[in-house]
């Protein structure tokens, strides 16, 4: 594979030159003010990403999973009850962290292209009258699927049923790149990583935490050491970190949040939008479908197409990369070998995505699937042509 070509996975995402940069930067002493200088205002620029005002942000040397844990191990004790629901790889592995850690998990099961069940919640949330259920998780955008859920739904749900429970969020591959609205949907832990929506190299955990999740870690019992943010924010206060701090991606992220609200949060949530539309398009001009069930769960930073019946998705994948050196995503869990993937997030261009999916027509074309080359880049050329005028219109 060659390095000159943008991949087209999920995460890790295409790097900035920029953003590269920043991240390749001589040693400073972290102990010293100098820290302080990058470190505080990327704490702000992520807090605006989130759209919180009342959230602290914590960022951990680790990737999306760390932060998974420092949700559960800061607020929770053995024995108590999560609610979540299992419709893809990343739910389910949230689900089975929880498990490890001796939660007692009660898991809805939805089909892999489902959403989160924002209805079954509000009727199992009004049945726990003992509010024994402490948490909620729910996964944004699922990535193995490419399925977006309605988290405000669920919010509406706890509050329908006027249950106190936290409402935990994996926003790992929507954050930064999909509308996320942490105060106004009343979350309570929001997670993501540096490698998606950021545009960032992989290491970085990214946690919001509410008000009333930061009460909760003071009656936690779950065993935490590397993940506690109590620690961590003791180390914010001193301009530090309680252990040594990823200096140089701290600094990338500083340079990330400011590159994304200098383009505007609303421009590039409508950058990604009509880049996924325009991919969207392709698949259909291919007589392919989405493994998302419905046009609302449709995520605007990957797309997981159904090859047809007895065909290994993951020889697409496989071609691609050997003959072509693009990469695009396998499929995973349930959907292993019947989807491939083409992420659409981070640092992209309708010119970039047009490359991809011309891409995947001719791996698809040498492998005999029924693809006409041409047919859609055709339809994703069509969508990007007329959302380039009716932007040069509106401006």
């Amino acid at each position: 594979m060659t390095n000159q070509n943008p991949v087209f996975i999920p995460g890790p995402t295409n790097i900035p030159e920029v953003l590269r940069k920043a991240v390749d930067m001589p040693t400073i002493d972290h102990r010293s003010p100098v820290f302080g200088e990058i470190l505080h205002p990327a704490l702000e620029g992520v807090k605006k990403v989130l759209k919180t005002v009342k959230g602290q942000i914590f960022v951990f040397p680790s990737t999306g999973t760390g932060g998974w844990e420092t949700a559960i191990s800061n607020t929770l004790s053995p024995g108590d009850k999560v609610l979540a629901t299992r419709n893809g790889m990343f739910s389910h592995r949230w689900i089975d962290m929880c498990q490890r850690h001796g939660l007692d998990v009660q898991v809805v099961t939805q089909e892999w292209g489902g959403g989160v069940p924002a209805d079954k919640f509000e009727e199992i949330l009004t049945a726990d009258k003992e509010h024994r259920i402490k948490v909620v998780l729910a996964t944004h955008n699922e990535t193995a699927t490419g399925v977006k859920s309605d988290i405000a739904a669920v919010r509406r749900a706890l509050d329908a049923a006027g249950h106190p429970a936290m409402l935990f969020v994996d926003g790992v591959s929507s954050i930064g790149s999909m509308d996320f609205r942490m105060d106004e949907w009343g979350v309570d832990i929001a997670v993501t990583g540096s490698q998606k929506g950021f545009m960032l190299p992989p290491g970085l955990a990214i946690v919001g935490v509410s008000p009333k999740a930061m009460e909760a870690t003071e009656t936690a019992k779950l065993p935490r050491t590397f993940f506690d943010i109590r620690d961590m924010a003791k180390g914010y206060a001193n301009n530090g970190y309680p252990y040594t701090p990823p200096v140089g991606l701290l600094n990338g992220l500083n340079l990330s949040t400011r590159m994304l609200l200098d383009e505007g949060l609303e421009n590039v949530f409508a950058r990604h939008h009509r880049i996924a539309e325009g991919v969207r398009q392709a698949i259909a001009a291919w007589g392919m479908q989405l493994c998302a069930l419905r046009p609302e769960l449709y995520s605007d930073s990957v797309s997981a197409i159904r090859v047809p019946e007895g065909f290994d998705a993951n020889l697409v994948v496989s071609h691609a990369l050997e003959a072509y050196g693009i990469a695009f995503g396998t499929g995973l869990g349930d959907v292993a070998g019947k989807v491939f993937r083409i992420g659409h997030l981070g640092s992209l261009t309708d010119v970039m995505a047009l490359s991809g999916i011309a891409t995947a027509e001719m791996v698809m074309a040498d492998l005999g699937l029924p693809v006409a080359l041409g047919s859609g880049v055709a339809a994703a050329q069509e969508h990007y042509r007329q959302s380039a005028a009716a932007l040069k219109k509106a401006a």
